[in-house]
């Protein structure tokens, strides 16, 4: 058994005295793992940082084995998050939710797609904390658990959606929360694409919108795993003060 892409590199762990098991994410194979042979040797170690853009084969005698990996570096992003605290924090809280909430082996083209363009942007990008946002929502969408912030899940509306359901998901119209406002969440403006003077706080406040689904639909649906806790370090980074 034998394939050979591009993937991110997720994670790294060391195996036996000097082979590391790592994790990468690739657009074809989905997450994968695999031994590198001498993955904390010094020549391959500063390779094998996550994040990293990689070019790796994988071989294994069985399909379902571990197997191996050999891997060539095409980026290192390592450079562009280590001066900046908060990026670094969105490069580990995207390598643990992708690690967290993707079956092994399993496909996702899409969030591939958008999760390599958020790692670029990471410490390039001064955006780059609402497209974190805009990932989180994609990365929700991807497995089942897509909000509805069209339209408004009491009277059809598609104006004046101030709140979201905790329990559907879905948008709800100032008129039609009526007495259970204080029972719904906030929905803000940038979740919808719709943008302010204090982009922060919007990004801020859209993470608690999508933190609370992480928290009580993807979570229970993989075993009741927590979260990992590099999403919630990201948003105490981001937070002021």
């Amino acid at each position: 058994m034998e394939w050979r892409g591009q993937g991110i590199l997720l994670s790294v762990r060391r195996h036996g005295e000097h082979a590391a098991i790592v994790e990468v994410f690739t657009r074809d194979h989905g997450v994968h793992a695999g031994v590198v042979r001498g993955g904390t040797s010094r020549k391959l170690a500063p390779v094998l940082q996550p994040g990293a853009q990689l070019d790796v084969s994988w071989r294994a005698r069985l399909q379902d084995h571990l197997g191996a990996f050999t891997v060539e570096p095409v980026k290192s992003r390592a450079a562009q998050v280590m001066g900046d605290r908060q990026a670094l924090a969105g490069l580990n809280a995207v390598c643990g939710l992708l690690c967290f909430a993707l079956g092994e082996r399993d496909p996702h083209p899409e969030l591939y797609d958008q999760s390599l363009d958020l790692f670029d942007r990471l410490g390039s990008d001064p955006a780059w904390p609402l497209a974190y946002m805009f990932w989180e929502l994609a990365l929700l969408e991807e497995l089942g658990f897509g909000l509805d912030l069209e339209s408004c899940a009491v009277t059809g509306e598609t104006q004046e959606l101030t709140f979201v359901s905790p329990k559907s998901g879905r948008a709800v119209s100032a008129k039609g929360a009526g007495d259970w406002a204080d029972r719904l969440l906030p929905l803000p403006p940038a979740l919808r694409g719709l943008f302010g003077q204090n982009a922060m706080d919007e990004v801020l406040a859209g993470l608690r919108i999508t933190g609370h689904f992480l928290e009580v639909w993807m979570a229970p649906s993989l075993g009741n795993k927590p979260v990992p806790a590099a999403r919630q370090r990201l948003v105490d980074v981001l937070s002021p003060g």
